[in-house]
């Protein structure tokens, strides 16, 4: 016995480090390897087909894919997935543009603000509510998420066609990228709770009725356009499936933590990917971290440990 929670506690160390490294590296993946020339929406897809192939085989390996699918019915998936499916396959879209027009480190700061989003959808959807605590650490994150907009905005010049582009292109995509990502959280812990499906089930039909929405959007988009002129692996080399097998698996990590470590590791693991997004930023592209970030880092991560060291707990009424 003390063998296999040995095991198992290992185990969990080890999603807990690969998703602290996958956070903390898909910026800088996606802004190094997906050049500009890439078709959004053909990075997105072929996301969402790598994460159904990750959960696939992680059901055969668990051994109940035949179970599950035995029991699946259309009706039950619509309602479940369908309508995190497509806001999540428009919200990757949004991060991808954002992924090219901001440095990693802001973009992953800016990108924590889901989880204020997150606590509203939560309280709206599901009643759960917050401590005086996380409504504190809340307001921290919003106040480092102005600072870095306002930061962002000057730092590349005032009123140019680079502040325009920052600002239109980065800072906007990702804040709403940030409000879809809470209502879509909400939603699928919605569908967790009530309709009880598992997490990888989840992935599979949520990539599946996402990558339908995106491939119904080509037919009048811009990169419909582009991918009927060009192929749709205009841009590509093999070096672009590095970011997308990468967030395909991040995907794929954040259910496993979240299952067997909990929302405080997961937190945790949130913090310490911040820092080495700043790490592998200095390092590989030699640039330090502006004043902006160093101000807003510390906020960030403030905001993110007292938000999750001190959850709303309901008392029971007594008799």
């Amino acid at each position: 016995m003390p063998q296999k929670k040995d095991r198992i506690n290992s185990r969990v160390w080890i999603y807990l480090l690969l998703l602290t490294l996958q956070y903390g590296a898909q910026p800088l993946f996606s802004k190094r390897f997906i050049g500009k020339e890439v078709i959004v929406t053909s990075a997105v897809l072929v996301c969402e087909a790598a994460k159904v192939v990750c959960a696939l085989i992680l059901l055969a390996n668990e051994g109940s894919l035949r179970r599950l699918f035995s029991q699946w019915t259309l009706i039950g998936s619509l309602t479940a997935s369908g309508l995190p499916a497509a806001i999540y396959a428009l919200q990757n879209s949004l991060l991808q543009i954002s992924y090219r027009n901001l440095d990693s480190l802001t973009f992953s700061i800016l990108n924590q603000t889901k989880l204020f989003f997150t606590a509203i959808f939560t309280y709206l959807i599901l009643g759960q509510k917050q401590t005086g605590q996380q409504v504190g650490a809340l307001t921290l994150l919003i106040i480092a998420a102005v600072l870095l907009s306002v930061g962002e905005g000057s730092n590349k010049g005032a009123g140019g066609k680079n502040s325009d582009q920052v600002l239109f292109y980065g800072i906007f995509p990702v804040m709403i990228a940030s409000v879809l990502s809470g209502l879509a959280s909400s939603l699928c812990q919605w569908a967790s709770q009530v309709k009880k499906h598992t997490s990888y089930l989840m992935t599979i039909e949520m990539s599946i009725v996402g990558s339908l929405c995106l491939f119904a959007s080509l037919y009048k988009s811009p990169d419909g356009e582009a991918i009927r002129k060009h192929g749709f692996f205009y841009g590509w080399t093999l070096w672009t499936l590095v970011p997308v097998v990468s967030n395909a698996v991040g995907g794929i990590l954040v259910g496993l933590v979240t299952a067997h470590a909990g929302g405080v590791r997961k937190g945790f693991v949130i913090v310490s990917a911040l820092l080495v997004t700043a790490l592998l930023q200095f390092v590989f592209d030699s640039k330090p971290p502006s004043v902006f970030c160093l101000v807003a880092l510390p906020l960030v991560m403030s905001s993110i440990y007292v938000y999750q060291k001190y959850p709303y707990i309901a008392r029971k009424k007594e008799d």
